[in-house]
């Protein structure tokens, strides 16, 4: 294309824009052969000069004196140059629009894409030859709130919108929407192509209060919304016919790789603003439209442990609102009657007798399940953290175990604590140890009556440690934190003290074995039996007074005066209560023919005493040993039973029962495999009473917490309904046990007859102002101490 390179004469108007025609004719048309300088140099000056050519002075009427006329003339020589480039514009994207409509498709996208870059690179050119029209002209119409004025590289884009973008967008998006059909058919696409309309979209956005910000409203309009048109549609046809001819589970994997299509295609060459609206579309036509379908296939997947499935179904329906709650309420459902089947099977395998240990270790095993579950498929959401609590509470408190007495879960967990942490053949490793018991506070969460565990653990606690059967000091502590950090210090203060007491028992012993060496040495004593105590407050410990009579053996009685005489001495004021049915000794027998080393037996003092008759007598009657040890038939029959089943005693008449009637000879002839022959068993009578008294005791601390509970209300609020007393009342105490409703209104007429409360008009309850409203005690505390002490005797 030839150019004239001379400058034409500044005067002359007409050839002053005839030159500057050609050269953004030769910028917009020719711009890959370049141009030199000098021309650059020339269109510039040529703008400038049309600008400020001195005929301006003359046309314009003379509105101020001196130089104002010229720059009225300017100003009029200013429009009709911007004037001039629309209409140079206008004809050049005429005819582009008339040459595309040669193309189609793809052809017509790379038309478009190929002028759209030549154009958008010459109005950069044209924007900078333009400068003087951009900076006195255009500036002015723009501050004066001229509309339809744009510095000249906005006037490009503004014209390629009006005279050519408006007719020919609905043809290129028909071929950007056929380019994007092929790629998701699995065709390969020039992507830059796509890209490069988007871009083209995007600039074209203008805002019309200030040319000089942009906006997406072309792209939205133009491109985002027949796009997303265009995807719903496909997608909605492509999942109707995969879902008739494939499984859910196969689906699911389709639609999840389609949606992380979608996201890849964004990144790739969409622009990142439709990310979400891309998403939404897809995730309504995926998932939305078909989640009932994948709703009802969970069931199947929970049933199969089809995890991955599992994961891949949250995954998708976690998008959607309330995608998951059909999913919960499932999960829930379903883990409970895992739970309750398995607590069924092991009942049922165990019988009556069921091992605690089984017990445990079936609710364990369904929660480390579905724990895990939750874990790695629904990514420890905690909605189905909160499905999983639900129905652990459920399965571990409302099972068939527990129909025959509601509190069988919390005591079946305490059995169990306590066989981990007494002694045994069996006792595990100190790290494997403290992993069950973390585990136990595991099934401790969901257990409700926390109290009835507690009842069962201190009681069971206090006979390892007055028995010395701790497999681990460390252990004990170990599991009290554990206790501590779930339900607060009152809930463990008690089972801490215990282990003060143990402490200060042992220091007792140390101090009563200095002084009785002074006893023994100045003559005032002589050395009786080796002899240790416990000293026990009965405040801290859940130990019951013996209820036999019982005539302490004449061997151990001068021990029994010497220790009582040194705690006299220490501590005045105190008393002792001698907790003989707790206390256990050794008896060396040395009568039996068959062993060269004498038999050592471990017994409990009853056992004791009647052993020791025989001391005196081969053979004594049922009412001699009755008389002498005073014990009351409950005690005396089960210990003579256990010496009778290891054959330390015979019975005369044979096989019979212990009785009045019957006579008793000790066994020269007993034999055993071991020296130290362990007498001193617990017998299931004693254990089961041990067990009711235990389940009374909770039944009477219940009573007296609820009505501490409904009088610190009543002091606080000074007048409340009955209803809202009642339901106070449970919120203070169910993290202990929950109340059943009629036991509160039982505790509610016990105070009202005790008068800390009164009955106002109506349903109103208040508190007599008169009264002191101490709080009942639910420990009756005294400065008694029980000792619990286990002396050795011989047998000759």
């Amino acid at each position: 294309m030839a150019f004239r390179s001379h400058a034409p004469n500044r005067e002359d108007l007409g050839s002053t824009w005839s030159y500057l025609e050609n050269g953004i004719n030769k910028i917009m048309l020719d711009l890959k052969s370049g141009v030199d300088m000098k021309t650059y140099v020339g269109v510039y000056t040529a703008v400038h000069d049309f600008c400020t050519s001195q005929k301006a002075v003359h046309s314009a009427p003379s509105l101020t004196p001196h130089t104002g006329n010229v720059h009225r003339g300017a100003h009029l020589l200013g429009e009709d140059l911007y004037n001039n480039l629309i209409n140079y514009l206008k004809r050049h994207l005429t005819g582009l629009k008339e040459e595309s409509h040669k193309h189609a498709d793809e052809a017509l996208l790379n038309f478009y894409i190929r002028e759209w870059k030549r154009y958008t690179t010459a109005a950069k050119y044209i924007n900078d030859l333009f400068r003087y029209l951009n900076r006195h002209w255009v500036k002015r119409e723009m501050e004066e709130g001229k509309k339809d004025i744009y510095d000249v590289y906005t006037l490009h884009l503004v014209r390629w919108k009006k005279d050519l973008f408006d007719d020919v967008q609905k043809h290129v998006m028909d071929g950007v929407l056929e380019l994007v059909k092929k790629q998701r058919n699995g065709e390969t696409i020039e992507t830059a192509v796509v890209k490069s309309i988007v871009d083209s979209f995007v600039s074209l956005g203008l805002d019309e209060n200030d040319s000089s910000k942009s906006t997406l409203d072309v792209y939205r309009v133009y491109f985002e919304k027949p796009f997303l048109e265009a995807t719903m549609n496909y997608y909605r046809m492509e999942s109707k016919q995969f879902v008739a001819e494939n499984s859910v589970v196969e689906y699911m994997k389709k639609a999840e790789t389609r949606l992380a299509e979608e996201e890849g295609r964004v990144k790739m060459y969409l622009h990142p603003e439709i990310m979400g609206h891309l998403m939404k579309t897809c995730q309504k036509v995926l998932i939305q439209e078909h989640a009932a379908l994948l709703q009802e296939e969970f069931q199947n997947l929970l049933d199969n442990d089809r995890q991955d499935d599992l994961a891949r179904m949250y995954s998708l329906l976690s998008r959607i609102p309330e995608g998951l709650e059909p999913l919960r309420r499932k999960f829930e459902t379903h883990v409970r009657n895992a739970g309750l089947s398995a607590v069924e099977k092991v009942a049922n395998e165990g019988g009556d007798a069921l091992d605690p240990k089984v017990y445990v270790d079936a609710l364990l095993e369904v929660h480390s399940r579905y724990q895990i579950l939750v874990n790695i498929a629904f990514k420890g959401e905690a909605e189905f953290v909160r499905s999983l609590d639900n129905a652990c509470r459920e399965f571990v408190n409302r099972n068939v175990v527990c129909k025959s007495a509601s509190t069988k879960s919390p005591e079946l967990l305490a059995k169990y604590a306590d066989s981990l942490l007494r002694k045994s053949a069996k006792s595990a490793e100190e790290a494997d140890l403290e992993n069950k018991l973390t585990q136990i506070m595991t099934v401790f969460k969901y257990v409700e009556d926390k109290d009835v565990f507690q009842k069962f653990y201190s009681r069971m606690l206090a006979k390892r440690l007055v028995n010395f059967t701790s497999a681990s000091d460390d252990a004990e502590t170990s599991m009290i934190g554990k206790l501590k950090e779930a339900c607060g210090f009152e809930y463990t203060n008690k089972l801490q003290r215990m282990f003060q007491d143990m402490q200060i028992s042992k220091d007792l012993n140390d101090s009563y074995k200095e002084w009785n060496e002074k006893e023994v040495q100045s003559g005032e004593a002589q050395n009786g039996v080796d002899f240790s105590v416990q000293v026990l407050g009965t405040s801290f410990w859940p130990l019951n007074p013996p209820n036999t009579p019982f005539n302490i053996p004449e061997v151990i009685t001068e021990t029994y005066t010497r220790f009582q005489k040194f705690y006299d001495q220490k501590h005045s004021g105190r008393k002792l209560n001698w907790l003989w049915h707790l206390c256990k000794g050794e008896l060396k027998a040395s009568y039996c023919k068959s062993s060269k080393v004498p038999y050592t037996f471990q017994v409990s003092t009853y056992q004791m005493a009647i052993l020791l008759l025989f001391n005196d007598a081969l053979t004594i009657s049922y009412e001699d040993i009755e008389k002498s040890t005073n014990l009351s038939k409950e005690y005396l029959d089960p210990s003579l039973g256990v010496f009778l089943k290891a054959k330390v005693l015979t019975i005369e008449p044979e096989n019979s029962k212990p009785g009045p009637g019957s006579s008793f000879t000790l066994n020269h002839d007993f034999k055993s495999k071991k020296i130290r022959v362990n007498l001193n068993i617990a017998v299931k009578s004693e254990q089961r009473q041990e067990i009711e008294d235990t389940h009374k005791t909770i039944e009477e601390d219940r009573k007296l917490l609820m009505q501490s509970a409904i009088v610190r209300i009543m002091k606080a609020r000074k007048q409340l309904k009955h209803v809202v007393l009642v339901q106070e009342t449970i919120a203070q105490i169910k993290s202990r046990f929950t109340p059943k409703v009629p036991d509160i209104k039982k505790c509610i007429d016990i105070l009202l007859e005790k008068e800390y409360l009164e009955r106002l008009d109506g349903e109103r309850l208040g508190t007599y102002l008169q009264h002191s409203c101490t709080l009942p005690h639910s420990v009756h505390r005294s400065l008694a101490n029980t000792w619990i002490w286990g002396p050795i005797g011989y047998l000759a």
